[in-house]
This record gives C-alpha cells, structure tokens and sequence, in this order.
C-alpha cells in the first residue's frame, strides 16, 4: 500500500516533445469537414495524459486554416493544470522552421478535455503552395512543459513497496547463494538467511544440527517435484504465489507448506481447494486433508458430500475406491455423517466397522 510523506518545494516542471505526422494530408482534408478532427495518440507529460487536435479543414470559422490544439485527456488530478507549448512545422529533412512555429504562453487548463491552441495555424494555401509537404506527409513538433507550482508543504505518495521484487530477483540471479538443493533431478539454489528467517523448519535444520552439511553438499528433497519446490522458494522470497494456482498446484503447495511451516501459504492453498470443490477432486481433496491435518479442507469437502448427488457424482468418478484404500476412517466418517439423523444405531455401527 502506498504511504503518504510531506515534502517542501517551490516549483517544480516536466517538458517533453511530441511528433505529429499527418502521413495523408489529401486524403484527411477530402475526408473531413470543417470543424471535423482528428486526435492523435496520448502522451504523458508532467504526470497528465495530452493529444493533439488536428482540424485539416479549420476548426469552426477558420476554413481557410488548419486548426491545431492541445487537449489534456483524463489524468487523476486534471485541474488548474498549467502548461505552455509550442508547435512548430518540420521540413523535409526534420527541421524546424521559425517561420511556421508558434509559442503559446502558460496556460490553465481547468479540467479534463480542456484545450488550447490556433484556430489559425497554418494557413491552407501557404502550406500547399510550399513544399513542406513531403510524399505527401505533414509532420508536426509540440514542445509541452508543464508547470506545478508548490507552495510550501504538499502531500506526496510514496510508491508501494518493492522488496518483493527485489528478493524475487536476488532468488533468480543466485546472487550470494550459499545453499544448493537437488529437487527432482534439478539443482537449485538459495541463501540461508531468507529461508530461515521465513520458515521455522528451515531456521531448525539450516541454522541447527545440518548448518555444517548443508555448506558443503547439496540438500535433497525428496518426495517433491522440483516446479513444486521452485514455486515455494518464489513465495519465500516474494509472498506470491504462481500466477496460475489451479488445484493440482494447490495441493501440492499445500503439502509443501504444511512441512515447512509456512503458514499464511498454507492458508492461500487450502482457500482455493475450499472454493474449487468438485466431484471429481473431491476425493482427492478429502484424503489430502484427512492424511495432513487440514481440518478446514476436510469439513468443506464433507459439506459438499452431504449432498446425494454430489455423492453419487463423486462414486461414479472412481473417488469412493480412492476414499476406501486411502482413508477408510474418513470415508466411514462421511457414510455416518450423511445418514438420517434418527438412524443413530446405524450411524454408531457404520463407525465400529
């Protein structure tokens, strides 16, 4: 979240050029009326977005002219804005010319859509009697400077912090990295410092009794895919998660962040599988929860079972044989939970089973 801090200054000032092209010049004056523009492209100066207003045939009373304005477009805080110009024609080798330029003094452009300009620009006949135009182009500098004046203190914004992604790319240059895992058949590495300081476990092994070992030969991982242990080190370093976190993701994060103690990724993990329960996963979701611990993932996919027919959808996806092999307790946890509540002889022998 961004902060606020006051900072003093008098005056303070952003100038920047912008080329117009008019690559049709016929084809815009056959094609538009007087009164008719065209705007160009936005371009940002002083912390406003700006366009160029290019009226090939006048702007209302001035057909025998080209009509050239400033616009400011939508910005945050577009009012009072003050700025001063200058537009000035380019021959045919990029050159400005004096004789075509003109300067418009500061202006205050009180809102957003306000503009300024010369209805008189150019005057029609002139341009085209010269040979300004080359193949037939038009082209066009606008020198913007924008003016903010500052009396005394004004609230500022700081930006939002950054330490992620500079942590982010300390994790991806290896820069300093004083720990190696193999993870899959890959070799990855890291700093000790950060994983300990974001992982109790990490802080007892690295810091403990494998502080020696793990400074001279690589930790191995085991019974972990390597994209799995890449995606816990990023949210190490950068508290977040991958930007695609679908289920099969989920689950295995979860288990990773269940064994290394990292909890608020633990709790990420488990809030998606909870909202993304189905009959086909739900099974899995379920013996997941039961073999780990996660009491809430467990309570949500028997909710969702207590339905028939999300019962019958998930025996028919082959999730009542999972449940059976890996977690008879919980399947028979939820075979009670579902029966008629005045069935409670059942419900207690279901249990002894």
């Amino acid at each position: 979240m961004a902060e606020h801090c006051k900072i003093s200054v008098a005056m303070a000032s952003e100038e920047r050029s912008f080329v117009l092209k008019v690559s049709e010049y016929s084809r815009a004056k056959a094609l538009l009326k007087n009164g008719e523009a065209v705007t160009s492209t936005p371009f940002s100066v002083g912390g406003h977005d700006w366009a160029l207003r290019y009226y090939p045939n006048g702007n209302k009373g001035s057909a025998d002219f080209i009509s050239l304005f400033l616009v400011l477009l939508e910005s945050a805080d577009a009012k009072d804005v003050k700025a001063k110009f200058m537009l000035c024609v380019l021959n045919k080798n990029g050159q400005p010319l004096p004789s075509y330029s003109r300067t418009f003094p500061m202006g205050t452009f009180s809102g957003e859509g306000d503009s300024w300009g010369y209805h008189n620009f150019i005057k029609k006949a002139d341009l085209e009697g010269s040979q300004l135009l080359k193949d037939d182009c038009l082209t066009i500098t606008c020198d913007v400077t924008v003016i903010k004046e500052i009396h005394g203190e004004e609230e500022t914004r700081v930006p939002p912090s950054d330490l992620h992604q500079h942590l982010g790319d300390l994790l991806n240059s290896k820069d300093a990295a004083d720990l190696t895992f193999q993870v899959g058949g890959q070799t990855l590495s890291a700093h000790r410092c950060v994983l300990a300081a974001r992982s109790s476990v990490f802080k007892a092994e690295l810091l403990g009794a494998m502080k020696e070992s793990s400074a001279v030969s690589p930790i191995e991982i085991h019974d972990m895919e390597a994209d799995v242990f890449k995606s816990l080190l990023h949210f190490i370093y950068t508290d977040l998660v991958p930007s695609v976190l679908d289920v099969v993701i989920a689950s295995h994060l979860l288990v990773a962040a269940d064994r290394y103690n990292i909890v608020r990724l633990k709790l990420i993990c488990e809030e998606k599988l909870c909202n993304h329960i189905d009959s086909k996963m739900v099974a899995t979701s379920l013996a997941l929860a039961e073999q780990h611990g996660f009491h809430r993932l467990k309570e949500a996919c028997l909710q969702f079972l207590a339905s028939p027919s999300n019962f019958k959808a998930m025996m028919a996806s082959g999730g009542y044989e999972h449940l059976k092999s890996s977690c008879p307790s919980v399947l028979k946890e939820l075979i009670a939970r579902i029966l008629p509540a005045e069935w409670d002889v059942a419900k207690d022998m279901v249990m002894e089973i």
